[in-house]
């Protein structure tokens, strides 16, 4: 292993890193420097996303000029002109991002890749927009989104504008691999605008984004929007000033921007995790609400394409809406906006199936698809026609796309959209929760849950054990159909077996009487199960919100208990 250290100590072009490794050597950590060592950081789908550190299993300016070349040599390989119609890179607003993004665009150029450089940060889907604006062979983002303060992350899209997904994933990783092993091509960015190979994305870049979000058809209800109230937190990260431009434009005077999260700050110093679905996070915006009697208090995630939002309640306190809940308001909303017949929405499989129950009243087609955005807008390209268009899709993880301009998540346009909702109901005297109980009462409560279960990690895996031991009933409630993700099979309670068409994952989904449905999905990174769980109850027209809310909390309360007792 020392000689991999002396190695990489030796090409390692960051003396903040090198110092870090050398310290490692002198104070003979050798467990740290196994850690650092013993592999590299793995390239997949979602790209790299690791801790800030030396070595190549850490995110560092090395792993990332290597990642690049592996990149670049790909694209030319496999994307008709890459060369020339180039590469979208941007950054968000931790420590390394901005000199990580430069290092990608320096590899890029010194291959002769036409580089499209954000002049400053820049939020997720505003960079994702760029790849189909240019006609781009690819995009990168450099960002760790919601994670902890020490991570980074370096995430692609294709020439789709779409995350990548099999085979692309392990295409670039073979690449990386034998970047790895040479040494790495640089061009500096002086040299590569003197080349005419960057071009710098400077403001009116960002204004075409904005123009495109306020020409989209599904964003202009301009329906009384000075009347509601809006509390907003980019939470630390790079959201902000696009999201407030973009309420402005679309007649929201009543935004109250939280201060102390603000502008972009890698160390995100208020909040424990930046991530909008953990205890605490919302709470600073909550306070903005109250004390401006806000309607919604609304935020981003640090990258903002994740969107999350808390809704003023009759006693005056604010309820965090679940990913769910947001997905099927806007799934209802933008149908009814819209011939819906010529319509296509989806969602995952992990995500409620009140959206396929809201498309199918609309007479819309419904699809679904694995865990994970780059599915969603894959699919939905592939799925598209002329007669029946993209409109709207979702992840339970507070991930929204609203039509077909930004092929990702985008929680920018989705605050907008969320707004003029609000608008809309607030000038029929509404408000959302009146909406979700409507959606209810049509539907039935269908409430959502998930529950992480630790694993021995020298157990046999836990899929095996489950599959050869299947339930005929859980919680009292008899296993209509099985679906296993990892056979592709669908087996029905009197044996009639179908086929799926998805591709093969670890999962298995329990459809039970009553309409309920447990999944079971052991973790890709750790030994941890996670189940998702679903019931529907009957909402009569006797019962309130409140009392069908908590009956179907009771029976979802049951279903948990039950099946985690027989794991």
């Amino acid at each position: 292993m020392m000689e991999q250290v002396t190695h990489w100590l030796e090409k390692d072009p960051d003396p903040r890193t090198r110092e870090e490794l050398q310290h490692l050597i002198d104070e003979k950590q050798f467990d740290e420097l196994d850690d650092r060592f013993s592999q590299r950081l793995e390239f997949g789908t979602a790209g790299l996303r690791g801790k800030v550190g030396c070595g190549p299993n850490r995110m560092n300016r090395l792993v990332i000029q290597e990642t690049a070349t592996g990149l670049g040599h790909y694209l030319i390989e496999q994307v008709e002109n890459a060369k020339e119609r180039g590469v979208v890179i941007g950054y968000d607003g931790r420590p390394d991002s901005k000199q990580f993004s430069h290092d990608t665009a320096a590899v890029l150029t010194s291959l002769g890749i036409k580089v499209y450089l954000t002049h400053d940060v820049a939020a997720t889907p505003i960079v994702a927009f760029g790849v189909r604006h240019f006609n781009a062979a690819a995009a990168v983002v450099v960002t760790a989104s919601h994670n902890p303060p020490e991570y980074n992350g370096f995430k692609v899209y294709w020439e789709n504008g779409a995350q990548i997904i099999p085979p692309h994933d392990s295409g670039i990783a073979k690449e990386i691999d034998i970047a790895a092993t040479k040494p790495v091509p640089l061009m500096s960015l002086d040299d590569a605008q003197a080349h005419q190979l960057l071009v710098w994305l400077k403001e009116d870049y960002y204004q075409t984004y904005r123009q495109t979000m306020n020409s989209n058809a599904l964003l202009s209800n301009h329906n009384a929007p000075e009347a509601v109230g809006i509390a907003y937190t980019a939470m630390h990260g790079v959201g902000a000033e696009m999201a407030e431009t973009l309420l402005a434009d679309a007649g929201f005077t009543m935004v109250y921007s939280v201060k102390e999260q603000r502008e972009p700050d890698g160390s995100f110093p208020t909040v424990n995790f930046p991530n909008p679905e953990e205890a605490g996070a919302m709470d600073m915006v909550v306070a903005l609400a109250k004390a401006n009697d806000a309607d919604i208090a609304c935020a981003n995630d640090p990258d903002a394409d994740r969107f999350a939002v808390s809704v003023k309640k009759p006693n005056g306190e604010y309820q965090m809406l679940t990913g769910d809940q947001v997905g099927s308001l806007f799934g209802h909303y933008l149908l009814s906006k819209t011939e819906a017949n010529g319509q296509l929405v989806g969602n995952t499989i992990v995500s409620s199936t009140l959206l396929q129950k809201i498309a199918h009243s609309f007479g819309a087609e419904y699809y679904q698809t694995l865990t994970g955005f780059k599915w969603l807008t894959n699919i939905a390209m592939q799925k598209q026609t002329q007669d029946k268009q993209f409109l709207f899709a979702y992840e339970e993880a507070l991930g929204y796309t609203v039509g077909n301009k930004v092929w990702d998540k985008d929680g920018l346009s989705a605050l907008v959209a969320f707004a003029q909702l609000t608008a809309e109901l607030k000038a029929q005297g509404k408000t959302i929760w009146d909406q979700l109980e409507s959606i209810y009462r049509q539907h039935g409560m269908v409430i959502n849950a998930q529950h992480s279960t630790a694993l021995d990690p020298k157990a046999p895996p836990v899929g095996d054990k489950l599959r050869a031991n299947q339930p005929t009933q859980i919680a009292g409630r008899q296993v209509e159909v099985l679906e296993d993700l990892k056979t592709l099979t669908r087996t029905h309670s009197d044996g009639t077996v179908e086929s799926i068409d998805l591709p093969a994952s670890d999962v298995l989904i329990y459809h039970l009487s009553g309409g309920a449905r447990v999944i079971v999905r052991p973790s890709g990174t750790e030994p941890k199960l996670k189940c998702y769980y679903e019931v529907v109850e009957d909402f009569s027209s006797q019962e309130s919100f409140e009392q069908a809310y908590e009956k179907a909390d009771l029976a979802m309360d049951m279903l948990i208990a039950e099946h985690q007792h027989t794991l």
